[in-house]
């Protein structure tokens, strides 16, 4: 039976992963708004992802479960790609294609020789510009000029010092999350929580604004879900970051000033979410500051540690 290959970019496929990353069990919807993608090129690129090992598909859903992958939260394309590179080497059809690649030095024949060997349903063409596209961007393939490429070898101490690099980076920024929030922190969900807001900071210090708000937004999610359930809030009905914090003021579980705190992280995430829809009430599209994807995260862990003050019966904090 042939084995289903999708085409895809590698700077498309990583950037999937990625939305996957700032939001687990997502359906590709999300995706496909998230990275302002046609439905055909999140189809592909998920795909492509999924058959790689980037993420895992779940009925309609999609999710990470390498740890190594939650690296690609970090704002380093050196770093991306050294991910990216780790787990080709356990791709099958890129592993073979660049053996027969530097076996011929035809790139043609290589992709030909793949898609016979393995299978594929794939054209051809479509099949070597994928692995192109892989190689060139993890700096396991060269272009040469005129169409001509070659393998790389060698490169694995790089690849793994990029990788430890991002890892040391984001301690670092994980660390700056804990001292934020203080010893709350400790009863938190790193997973969910700590380590999506300390990719926030990575993204909001290089000025990805927009990528900083979405995945420090989704540790708010991720929080106030976590506090529901131990604070006997019912959530039920609540898609949305300003919704699930409607539902704490409801009985006055939360005082005003902090819920209303919460909002205008809600209202920011909106903004940052539906940033190429129109909004109907000012007839233009948002665009979201550096400056506010630096204060978002800031702003967001303040939030955190008050609810934590009053989750346990201290001061009033905001």
């Amino acid at each position: 039976m042939p084995r289903n290959f999708s085409q895809a970019t590698a700077e498309l496929t990583v950037l999937v992963a990625e939305a996957v990353c700032i939001r687990p069990n997502c359906e590709q919807q999300f995706v496909q708004d998230f990275c302002d993608l046609s439905a055909a090129q999140a189809t592909a690129a998920l795909a492509l992802a999924t058959d790689i090992g980037l993420i895992v598909k779940d009925n309609e859903t999609y999710k990470t479960e390498s740890p190594l992958v939650r690296l690609l939260g970090t704002p380093d394309e050196s770093s991306k790609a050294a991910i990216l590179r780790i787990l080709l080497e356990c791709y099958e059809p890129f592993v073979f294609f660049r053996e027969r690649l530097v076996a011929t030095g035809n790139s043609d024949t290589a992709a030909q020789q793949t898609k016979v060997h393995l299978d594929l349903n794939a054209h051809r063409e479509e099949i070597k510009d994928t692995l192109i596209s892989l190689g060139t961007y993890t700096k396991a393939i060269n272009a040469k000029g005129g169409g001509v490429y070659e393998a790389v070898n060698g490169e694995d101490l790089n690849q793994l010092r990029n990788v430890a690099e991002a890892s040391s980076n984001l301690a670092d920024a994980e660390a700056s999350i804990r001292i934020e929030i203080g010893d709350y922190a400790d009863s938190l969900d790193r997973v969910e929580v700590v380590v999506p807001l300390a990719r926030a900071l990575l993204k909001a210090k290089e000025e990805h604004a927009k990528e900083a708000v979405a995945e420090a937004a989704a540790a708010l999610e991720s929080f106030l879900a976590g506090l529901a359930n131990r604070m006997g809030v019912n959530l039920q009905g609540a898609t949305g970051l300003t919704s699930r914090i409607d539902k704490f003021r409801a009985n006055s579980i939360l005082p005003k000033k902090i819920t209303e705190a919460g909002k205008y992280l809600g209202q920011i995430r909106n903004a940052a979410d539906h940033g190429v829809d129109i909004d109907p009430d000012v007839g233009s599209v948002w665009k979201i500051l550096p400056s506010s994807g630096r204060h978002y995260v800031f702003v967001a862990c303040a939030f955190i540690r008050a609810c934590g003050a009053r989750e346990n019966n201290q001061d009033f904090y905001i």
